[in-house]
């Protein structure tokens, strides 16, 4: 597999992506982080335009999308119940989706986080237990609570390569 930056004539296979990933998370028992409204696509041209939505794509097209940011992200100011790893830059890894159709989409995107990046930060919702489960497997550290825009919490994960936990 490999990753490329997504353009607009993409649009249409990432929302694809979303709606199976939408789908999947509200029969798993996740229904209330994005349900069938988010990620919308307003936001998915947003990060086309801008250069931070990507895609992760085999030989049959794409399969993965996630979107990833360089910099300070807002909602991660505030954490409670913990703290980061440390206040170094940082990328931070958002919306990432799989339409179920090839293995290991997560790992892809870690690795490339990884090959950017000393320091990667992600959240996610406390009923998203195959995220959650996701981001341990690959050396995150829990390092607490933030808000997200619309004021509901989220875990808050940290990969550093200095980190030796």
């Amino acid at each position: 597999m490999h990753i490329r930056k997504a353009v607009i004539d993409d649009l249409s296979d990432i929302m694809g992506i979303y709606r199976i990933a939408q789908d999947y998370m509200i029969a798993s028992g996740n229904p209330d982080q994005w349900g069938h409204s988010y990620p919308p696509e307003e936001l998915i041209k947003e990060d086309i335009t801008q250069g931070t939505g990507y895609l992760i794509c085999d030989d049959d097209g794409p399969h993965g999308v996630f979107a990833l940011f360089d910099g300070l992200e807002p909602t991660y100011e505030y954490i409670e119940n913990g703290k980061w790893l440390n206040d170094d830059p940082y990328v931070t890894l958002h919306r990432i989706a799989s339409d179920g159709k090839a293995h290991g989409i997560f790992k892809c995107a870690i690795n490339y986080c990884k090959s950017i990046s000393d320091n990667i930060r992600i959240d996610t919702h406390h009923n998203n237990k195959i995220m959650q489960k996701q981001i341990e497997k690959n050396g995150f550290e829990k390092c607490g609570i933030i808000y997200v825009r619309d004021g509901s919490p989220r875990i808050a994960y940290q990969w550093s390569k200095d980190f030796i936990g």
